[in-house]
Parts: structure tokens; C-alpha cells; sequence
């Protein structure tokens, strides 16, 4: 085994107020060389951005936290994507940057103690909201993430770790390889109650090679989610997210069990979800978010052995989220703007705008206690194709609606509308929510217009 040299050796004082930056980064940068771990005593160790090297392990044994300083000049501004832009950003309270073979592992806590963070971005929120700027606030409202392994390659985390009351993202993954998490424990909400804003889970972000399971989720936005960058930058970046797996997790609270989006400029490709539990107040269960200017495309997804329990929305696509924020426009006469203003608000056309979604391969789906099952709402020009569902079995009150879809197969598919309610398609169609039905909607152009609509659902059961 590594050798382990304690944090205390270096200065490092468990006591919950002295800051320990220096001396964690001291320990740090020794094992560095020695090619070992850092441990620490039993203790409340208040640190601000601290940076692993390639090589060391940090081992947080139970009993032990690292405890985010809440003074943001204690998180160094660098490099990074922050949402899908490239640009500036304070630094995470815990970094793997530029490394390989690191790992962060523990039964111990890494706490954001993230109430300041959110407190400042709702301040600049209100204030941005009234100008038109509500895109805005979410990059202008600096607030540092709880980990983040970037431009990384072989890095572990997991053993138990509990990561709480992170100021932004919990743990980011961008532009890394080779990645494995495998036992965590995320709870980004307040101890009273608080909410965080953008207080996500896990963001895979234009990464390959990801493993992610055993994860115990609640947070107050997504919870297990995909990225790949947002309109022209993403663009111009390019960066799929390929070859992912996330199995055998628990989501408790968040936006939805997994979401797609809404970066994705980049593209997603050979992703498996599989082994997914998801549990109310989660609104919804499977979710697809993009934007008319995100463009990016989503193909070979497989989710399976998906659970949701008491879950309002089964699946929901939308190709037109949160228009609000993901529409960035710089109000008339504002001239001496950040640059990032500009790159974020830099026009797409009509036809890089439209995300293309296909081949995405849903089974063994088991929904009880859902209010809709489907709400979809693609565009014609770019419909939803190819999705398959098999081996699905969804209790809910109402079907909901399919629009802006091609080319979907329902086998062996059991769909019962306690409210008698069927799914909704253009031109006042509809498919009734029958046991084993297996049927073939060849094409549901976006919305109920005569002029527009060419579409057929075939009963092949």
C-alpha cells in the first residue's frame, strides 16, 4: 500500500475554524512526490480549493470532513466549462485538473457549506430578471462547484463518500477519460430545508469512459446527468460524451432520475442507464431537455430496469426548454457587456440549432403512482425517431402527448390510464392505454395543425 502521510504533519488542524488550505496542499504535494496517500485525524477541516496530483489518493476515513471555506477568494479563478461555455470560474473545493491515476476515497464528507453561494446568486438573479437577463445570472453568480475532474484520465472516487451542500454542480466530469464513481452519497439541499439553485449531482460533460453506480442522490436540480456544451461554443468545442455507463442508483430528490441536456451541443453516443430507482418528489423520470440554438445530437442510448415510484411525469422531451434561460439575448443599448455575455448569446442557425435525437432503446421501465406518462414535444423538422420501448409497464392517471416523434415501436407494452385519458397525437388521434399493446407511431409531426401533420399509428399487436 501507498504510504500514507497525515494531514496534521503538515499543519492541518481538524478544529472546524482554522483554515487548512495551505497545509492540505502541502500534504498533497508531498505524497505527490512519494506516490501516497493523504490522510487526516478525525476532524472538521476548513479548506478552500485544494488540487490533487497525479498519483495520490485522498482518504477521507469516516469521521473526517473537508469543509468549503465560504469566502469566494479562497476558490481561484482558472480555466474550466462552466454550463456548457468555456470560460473563467473560481475553482472546486476539491480539483483533479490535467491529472491521471487519482483517486478520493472514504467513508468521510466533503461539505460545500454552499448557504452563501446560494444566497449571492438569488441576489443577482432578482436584480438580472427585470433587465432581461436571467440567462445571465447563472454565469455571473460565481459559485464553486464541490469536485471537479477535468482534462483528467484515471480517477476514482467513491468508498462511501458523502458530498454535501455543494455551492454550484456537486462532482463534474468534463473533458476526461477513464473515470469510475462507484459509491457515493449526494445531498445538496440544506439541513433546514434550503434549497440550492444548480445544486446538480453528478454532470458528465463531454467525457468518455465513465462509470457511474451505487450512487445515493438528493439534490435540488439534476441529479444524474449527461452534458456536451452549449450553442456556438459547444459547437465549436465538439465534444461528444460516448461511452458512458450509470447503473444501480437511487435518486431521492432532483429534477428528474436522468436527464439528457440541455447542453448537448456536442452530441451524446453509446450511453447505457440501467438499474435506475427513482422516488417522489422527483418530478419526472426520463428526461430529454435541449434548446433551438443548442444543436448536437443523441444516439445508441439504452435505459433499462428503470423504476419509478410515485414519479409525476414518466418521460419528458422538450425541444424548447426553459426559454428564459437557454435563449441568451443582450438587451438593446447594452454595450460594455463580459465577453462571456457575448460568446453565450453568439447566434445559431435555424438548422445547427436542431438537436437530433435517434435510436434510444427504453425496457423493462416499471412506473407506479404517475400523473402523465408521456409528455413530448419535438419539432418537425428534426422529430424524435427511432425510439423502442419493450417490456414497459406504466400505471398513470393520464396518457399525456406525443408530438414532434417518428418512427417509435411499443411491444409488449402495458400502459393503464387509471383516468381513462389516452395518449394525445396530432389531429385529435389517440392511443389508448392498453395492456400488452404493441403499436408503431410512424410519424407525429409537432402540434395539432392540419396543414402540417403526416402521421399514422399501426396497430401490429
Amino acid at each position: 500500500m501507498a504510504e500514507a502521510l497525515q494531514a496534521q504533519d503538515f499543519g492541518a488542524v481538524g478544529d472546524g475554524c482554522m483554515l487548512n488550505t495551505a497545509a492540505i496542499q502541502a500534504a498533497i504535494d508531498a505524497a505527490a512526490l512519494a506516490g501516497g496517500r493523504v490522510v487526516f485525524a478525525p476532524g472538521v477541516y476548513l479548506t478552500g480549493a485544494i488540487f490533487l496530483k497525479s498519483g495520490v489518493t485522498l482518504q477521507l476515513d469516516r469521521g473526517v470532513t473537508l469543509l468549503g471555506s465560504q469566502a469566494l477568494a479562497d476558490y481561484p479563478l482558472m480555466p474550466t466549462r462552466i454550463a456548457g461555455i468555456e470560460m473563467v470560474w473560481p475553482a472546486a473545493l476539491v480539483n483533479v485538473c490535467a491529472q491521471q491515476s487519482v483517486s478520493i476515497t472514504g467513508e468521510g464528507c466533503i461539505d460545500g457549506d454552499g448557504q452563501v453561494f446560494w444566497d449571492s446568486y438569488w441576489l443577482l438573479r432578482r436584480r438580472y430578471e427585470p433587465l432581461g437577463l436571467r440567462w445571465a445570472s447563472d454565469y455571473d453568480a460565481q459559485r464553486p462547484r464541490l469536485l471537479q475532474i477535468y482534462e483528467s484520465f484515471d480517477v476514482q472516487v467513491g468508498g462511501g463518500l458523502l458530498l454535501r451542500r455543494a455551492g454550484f454542480w456537486g462532482l463534474h466530469i468534463c473533458y476526461s477519460e477513464q473515470v469510475t464513481v462507484d459509491g457515493v452519497v449526494i445531498r445538496n439541499n440544506g439541513d433546514e430545508g434550503q434549497r440550492g439553485p444548480s445544486t446538480d449531482g453528478i454532470d458528465i460533460d463531454s467525457s468518455r469512459h465513465v462509470l457511474v453506480q451505487n450512487a445515493d442522490i438528493a439534490v435540488n436540480d439534476d441529479a444524474l446527468v449527461l452534458k456536451a456544451g452549449r450553442d456556438a461554443d459547444g459547437l465549436r468545442v465538439a465534444e461528444c460524451c460516448e461511452h458512458i455507463v450509470i447503473r444501480d442508483c437511487i435518486v431521492r430528490e432532483g429534477a428528474a432520475g436522468i436527464t439528457f441536456g440541455s447542453e448537448c451541443s456536442g452530441g451524446f453516443r453509446d450511453i447505457e442507464v440501467r438499474g435506475i430507482e427513482v422516488h417522489a418528489p422527483v418530478p419526472v423520470g426520463i428526461l430529454f431537455k435541449s434548446a433551438p440554438t443548442r444543436g448536437g445530437f443523441a444516439e445508441r442510448l439504452t435505459l433499462r430496469d428503470i423504476k419509478l415510484i410515485d414519479v409525476p411525469v414518466v418521460l419528458r422531451a422538450t425541444m424548447n426548454w426553459n426559454p428564459g434561460y437557454s435563449r441568451a439575448e443582450i438587451p438593446a443599448g447594452m454595450a460594455d457587456v463580459p465577453a462571456h455575455w457575448r460568446v453565450i448569446a453568439k447566434p445559431v442557425s435555424a438548422e445547427d440549432g436542431r438537436t437530433r435525437i435517434a435510436d434510444v432503446r427504453v425496457s423493462g421501465l416499471q412506473a407506479r403512482g404517475a400523473q402523465l406518462a408521456f409528455e413530448v414535444e419535438g419539432v418537425a423538422q428534426a422529430p424524435l425517431a427511432g425510439f423502442r420501448f419493450d417490456c414497459i409497464d406504466i400505471e398513470a392517471q393520464r396518457g399525456g402527448y406525443i408530438y414532434g416523434a417518428k418512427d417509435w415501436l411499443f411491444s409488449d407494452a402495458k400502459i393503464v390510464l387509471l383516468a381513462g385519458e389516452p395518449v394525445a397525437l396530432p389531429n385529435d388521434q389517440d392511443v389508448q392505454g392498453l395492456p400488452s399493446k404493441t403499436w408503431h407511431l410512424q410519424a407525429s409531426l409537432n402540434k395539432p395543425d392540419p396543414s402540417l401533420q403526416s402521421f399514422a399509428v399501426q396497430d401490429v399487436s
